[in-house]
């Protein structure tokens, strides 16, 4: 049931919203002094506060009230908070509104205003609660993966990444090629690196070899080797990457640009362990575990007849598919930290509020590497301590995206639309934020913008 904590040294003012409240089916629990409310918050799961501003008789200061606020956010940060005043001036309470409380109202209330204001508190704040119990469980997930297995320092916070970090973890041990799908620049190394540092074959040699940046004619050479004189240039005897990877991990990335010859080689690889270098008719022997990985749509080139059938399923024992970091919006914040504090131009530099809100709203199209590429040019250009949206060099974000990152949409409202949000609200600017598709506090700069009073 939806309960709400009223903390007021008057039993008439308990009374009054428990009766109020209990119209709209909100449990009620009083407190007299701040230490019960206190002492009731501990004990009890409540969806919100109401607290008034001054216990002692005979006192107006207000800083009992402005105690017990910051009591309650250092111990329930995610608590809204209403303060009931019976003041003729409110500067105090606008001060702690802009520090976080969710709304001030003065005594004697207005019964549809207050209950409009708890109404839609009540409602924002189980859904931050529910928020925030899945980013805990995201990072107590991430914990247990972090002590049980080697994560090779990967970044990420979103669900997506964790299922495909697990699940990378779990075949890790299982002695069969693995295939991961995927976008360039989405990080698909990183998780052949993951595969690898969790394997049976973890002390064993880790090779890559990119075969989309490599000519057709010596993608053979590169992964089987060559005799001197198998082919113009090759004056001596070269080891290809299997022979390097023997008793470890070969990585094969843009396999879909593997040349049929290559292929067919390379199908008798994995079904024998056994190749012969270019120009020696000598038979080796290898114990490589392959990891394969494309942006190509392979399916589509087995149907052009450019890639064999059965190579593709050869390979394609276990896949593992990584989304774009477009698709993950919580790995986008985490990162580009990350590479701020790992680049030495960086060192002492932090995002400011309007670069966050920029990068999360890019598209990433060139996924982690373009958001590397990204910070590393920030660090350089930006003049001062914090990283501006225009030293990104990313796109302008139109107001109606920024509106929609604060959890609207629409246009940028001007004086008129504010002024009417309010109205329409009963004067709860929590409500009319929300209706118009902003952050209190961005309301807040707003009507301090435009000259509009508050109370």
């Amino acid at each position: 049931m939806r309960t709400v904590l009223v903390i007021d040294d008057n039993p008439a003012v308990a009374t009054a919203l428990d009766l109020l409240f209990g119209l709209r089916d909100i449990r009620v629990l009083t407190a007299q002094s701040p230490e019960q409310g206190l002492e009731t918050l501990a004990r009890e799961d409540v969806g919100l506060v109401l607290q008034d501003m001054n216990f002692t008789a005979d006192t107006t200061s207000g800083q009992e009230g402005v105690a017990l606020f910051r009591a309650i956010r250092a111990r329930h940060p995610d608590l809204p908070i209403i303060l009931l005043t019976a003041w003729t001036h409110l500067d105090t309470a606008v001060d702690l509104a802009k520090a976080g409380a969710a709304d001030y109202l003065a005594k004697p209330w207005d019964d549809q205003k207050l209950l409009a204001s708890v109404e839609n508190l009540l409602e924002l704040g189980s859904s931050t609660r529910e928020v925030s119990r899945l980013h805990e469980q995201r990072r107590r997930a991430r914990r247990e993966l972090d002590a049980r297995y080697d994560l090779r320092g990967l970044v990420f916070a979103s669900e997506p990444m964790a299922r495909v970090v697990e699940l990378a973890c779990h075949v890790a041990r299982a002695d069969v090629p693995v295939m991961i799908l995927g976008p360039n620049g989405a990080g698909k190394e990183k998780i052949a690196e993951i595969v690898q540092a969790n394997s049976a074959v973890a002390s064993g040699p880790f090779v890559t070899l990119n075969c989309g940046a490599l000519p057709t004619e010596l993608i053979e050479a590169e992964l089987f080797g060559a005799d001197a004189g198998a082919y113009t240039g090759a004056n001596k005897m070269r080891e290809g990457k299997f022979e390097a990877a023997d008793g470890g991990t070969l990585f094969l990335d843009e396999i879909g640009n593997l040349p049929p010859a290559g292929q067919m080689k390379l199908l008798r690889v994995l079904e024998t362990g056994r190749f012969e270098r270019l120009g020696s008719n000598r038979e080796r022997q290898v114990k490589v575990r392959v990891i394969s990985a494309t942006n190509a749509d392979l399916p589509a080139m087995i149907r052009d007849g450019r890639f064999r059938e059965d190579l593709y399923y050869r390979l394609n024992t276990i896949q593992i598919e990584i989304a774009p970091l477009g698709e993950r919006r919580d790995d986008v914040l985490p990162l580009a930290r990350h590479f701020l504090a790992d680049n030495p131009l960086g060192a002492g530099k932090r995002l400011s509020e309007d670069a966050e809100r920029a990068l999360t709203a890019h598209a990433w199209p060139g996924n982690v590497r373009e958001l590397r590429n990204t910070l590393q040019r920030a660090a350089l250009l930006a003049r001062g301590e914090a990283i501006a949206a225009a030293d990104l060099g990313l796109p302008v974000v139109p107001v109606a995206s920024a509106a929609a990152y604060n959890g609207g949409g629409g246009d940028e409202p001007d004086r008129a639309a504010i002024e009417a949000a309010i109205e329409r609200a009963g004067g709860v600017l929590a409500q009319a934020a929300g209706e118009l598709g902003l952050s209190r506090q961005a309301l807040y700069r707003r009507l301090d913008r435009l000259g509009i009073k508050r109370d």
